[in-house]
């Protein structure tokens, strides 16, 4: 037995004195045996090229012979022959098989179970052919009830077996599981877990605790209320600024325009002074006009006599 990608050793020894020429060793084919390695005391170990970087010898005698197969997989799986070519007797044979077996560490896992003294121990393994798997707990006032057990063959030849238990009672500590698991007559290989300690609930507590529920429900409601009153405030400010541009916008068309400023104020240094000369020559217009004699449109009559002085 040989578990895959480990390495095993086939070995053969003659049990009566002969004379031995060469000890080859053959493995079995459909269509015959091929030679694996030969060694003799002439050329010593020779190994054929195809098993080269596969098989080496342990042991090389002739008496006895050990060789080693590295990383085994299912093309090495079969018998082989040990051949002692002997003189005068000729080739005395013996035969041995090797047989694969394929094997994964064991997943253990707990859970609750529906009601709060149990909880279900459960335990996979995968291997070929079909692995064995057995639970046990290492308290002695504790049991396992089998629960069920399950078998599921994969495509690769392998077969997963999953078998769960149900561990019931009351303790006070912590409680170990185990999970040993065994291909053929393979070495076990084991898996263990410390449950944690489960409280016995009281008279008052009896029913179902809904205490992780309720917090849950309380997160929700708390970031939806959060939520809400976000979006709330978020539509009050925006109808806020809306009114208020309207409210500016009505203003702007309400108020009256601002009178204009004094010419005098407003006007630039260079208009004021253009101004000011426009003034000053229409006053001096307006002056000689009015100091200039009035000429009548009339022409005066003429005096025909002189008026007469006094007497």
């Amino acid at each position: 037995m040989a578990a895959v990608g480990r390495e095993v050793c086939l070995s053969c020894w003659l049990t009566q004195l002969k004379d031995v020429l060469q000890v080859t060793w053959q493995k079995h084919l459909p269509d015959g045996g091929k030679n694996v390695c030969t060694f003799d005391k002439y050329f010593g170990q020779r190994v054929n090229p195809d098993f080269r970087d596969k098989v080496t010898f342990k042991a090389a005698g002739l008496q006895n012979s050990s060789i080693v197969i590295r990383n085994v997989t299912e093309l090495d799986e079969g018998c082989y022959d040990c051949l002692f070519n002997t003189d005068p007797d000729g080739a005395l044979t013996g035969t041995t098989c090797l047989r694969l077996y394929e094997l994964h560490e064991p997943i253990l896992h707990v859970r609750e179970s529906n009601s709060s003294e149990e909880v279900v121990v459960s335990c996979s393994a995968t291997g070929r052919p079909a692995p064995t798997v057995t639970l046990r707990v290492l308290q002695k006032d504790l049991h396992l009830s089998p629960y069920s057990s399950v078998t599921v063959h994969n495509s690769n030849g392998t077969v997963t077996v999953t078998t769960a238990a149900v561990l019931s009672g009351f303790h006070n500590s912590s409680t170990q599981v185990g999970c040993a698991v065994r291909v053929l007559s393979g070495p076990q290989m084991e898996a263990f877990m410390m449950i944690p300690e489960v409280k016995q609930s009281s008279d008052e507590d009896s029913g179902p605790d809904h205490s992780d529920f309720s917090v849950t429900w309380i997160i929700v409601f708390a970031f939806v209320f959060v939520g809400c009153v976000t979006a709330v405030v978020s539509v009050l400010l925006l109808q806020k600024q809306r009114k208020s541009e309207s409210h500016r916008d009505c203003e702007d068309v309400k108020t009256p325009q601002k009178p204009t400023e004094d010419a005098h104020e407003t006007e630039t240094p260079l208009k004021q002074q253009e101004n000011e000369q426009v003034r000053h020559r229409v006053s001096s217009e307006k002056k000689d006009r009015r100091n200039s004699p009035k000429v009548s449109s009339r022409t005066p009559r003429r005096q025909l006599f002189e008026p007469k002085s006094a007497v």
